[in-house]
């Protein structure tokens, strides 16, 4: 609109760049590309890791509730459960008794695939931590949590 001055950023920012926005997405697709090429060694997708260790915190979850705690579609979970059945990695029984949700187990196959994953995932993440300084990496997490809760998640 012509006449309108324009919007201040919410903090000083030289550009788009210097945006808290930025920086998280940047931050973010580093770890995403570093876990991917990790997990491709161990023939999984970061949402199939997240999906089984998920799966061996909390067995038993129904697809919809795997979906919101890995951060994927429901659409996106069918694929990836479908996936993860057919390579013997999680049981889900065909029907159920009440409702529709089918609720998720890892095999023993599942657990051992999970377990040789999970160190270079660990390694990926040591990584990051060593990058904060010390003392800085417990207000770097309440920070996420509030930012998350600031804007409704």
């Amino acid at each position: 609109m012509k006449g309108r001055p324009p919007m201040e950023p919410p903090h000083p920012a030289r550009d788009v760049l210097d945006h808290v926005g930025y920086r998280l997405k940047k931050a973010h697709s580093a770890l995403r590309g570093a876990m991917d090429t990790a997990l491709r060694a161990h023939g999984l997708t970061v949402p199939q890791y997240s999906c089984l260790e998920v799966l061996a915190a909390r067995p038993g979850l129904s697809n919809a509730e795997l979906a919101r705690a890995t951060f994927v579609t429901r659409q996106s979970m069918n694929v990836v459960l479908r996936g993860l059945q057919r390579e013997g990695l999680i049981e889900r029984p065909d029907t159920v008794e009440t409702g529709r949700a089918r609720p998720t187990t890892l095999t023993a196959e599942g657990l051992r695939k999970l377990q040789a994953s999970r160190s270079a995932v660990y390694a990926i993440e040591a990584r990051m931590i060593e990058a904060i300084p010390d003392g800085r990496l417990d207000a770097l997490l309440e920070d996420f949590d509030r930012m998350a809760e600031a804007l409704g998640g």
